[in-house]
């Protein structure tokens, strides 16, 4: 088996710096899902993506490359991932060459979707359509074994939590401040057990915004693989469309300082909940080709 050549990218940054370090693999020759689920252990990354390029010619693309992308961790290849889009986009953007505006249309499991990327200093800032967002309240059952899993007692949640699906369902769970977010120290197991049960990707445990739109989050997923994810950016996706049917149309959400690696990821929503159409973005930078 050949080892293949990885780029690191930097996803979702915080002005110039942090972010979530994805490792990016253009394919040339098939990979088995084993070699797939050791690229991020080898790299030291919670996520890699693998590109395959279609013909030029396809006809959805209307001129526009088509990217064929596919997203593992260490555990298990997932049908979406954010932050792994945003890695793509500036990857990709930056091969067709720097400084100039990118346009792309991406391909996964489920569905192909418009990307873009345009670049802003040594930054390149990346935008896609998620898709669509369905919203659904949690069970009790979910309730009673996903929050105290997460450490939180009967009133350390806020009554707005949300299962929400992009791909796959997560848990969205409002916590007053940022200050409680930070405090939180979920038992992993407990998670864990908790979401496998009920076919969860994971918690998306978030403070409440602020007038602009501004917050923070934190994503613990340890059933894929990543007890915490420096950047959750299709999380944010749903917690935009959430925000959307309270008349919330731009989100900023701070991730990783429990990681020690600021990230910010920016989605905006057009009002209608479940039916909004949302944007979904962060800036970039390759770290090491």
């Amino acid at each position: 088996m050949s080892t293949p050549s990885v780029t690191l990218v930097d996803a979702c940054l915080r002005g110039d710096t942090g972010g979530s370090p994805t490792a990016i693999v253009l394919l040339d020759a098939p990979l088995s899902d084993a070699q797939c689920r050791r690229v991020p252990v080898e790299w030291g990354t919670s996520h890699a993506v693998f590109l395959r390029p279609a013909p030029s010619a396809s006809a959805e693309g209307a001129g526009r490359p088509t990217v064929g992308l596919r997203f593992f961790t260490a555990a298990e290849e997932l049908p979406a991932c954010g932050h792994g889009t945003v890695a793509a986009l500036a990857f990709l953007a930056a091969r067709a060459g720097a400084g100039k505006p990118y346009r792309a249309v991406l391909r996964t499991s489920q569905r192909a979707f418009d990307g873009w990327c345009d670049p802003d200093g040594d930054r390149l800032v990346a935008t896609f359509d998620p898709g669509p967002v369905d919203l659904r309240e949690p069970t009790a059952d979910e309730r009673a074994l996903v929050l105290p899993a997460l450490g939180l007692g009967p009133d350390g949640a806020g009554p707005d939590v949300r299962i929400a699906g992009v791909g796959r369902e997560r848990i969205l769970v409002p916590v007053a401040d940022r200050a409680a977010l930070a405090s939180l120290a979920p038992d992993h197991d407990r998670l864990r057990e908790a979401c496998d049960r009920f076919g969860l990707l994971g918690a998306y445990v978030y403070s409440a915004p602020s007038v602009d739109g501004t917050l923070a989050a934190r994503m613990f997923a340890p059933s894929i693989g990543v007890p915490e994810d420096i950047a959750n950016a299709n999380s944010t996706a749903c917690l935009a469309a959430h925000l959307a049917g309270r008349g919330v149309t731009g989100i900023a959400v701070d991730m990783g300082d429990a990681l020690g690696s600021p990230a910010t990821i920016t989605a905006s929503a057009a009002p209608g909940g479940p039916g909004a159409v949302i944007r979904l973005g962060g800036a970039a930078k390759l770290a090491v080709g």
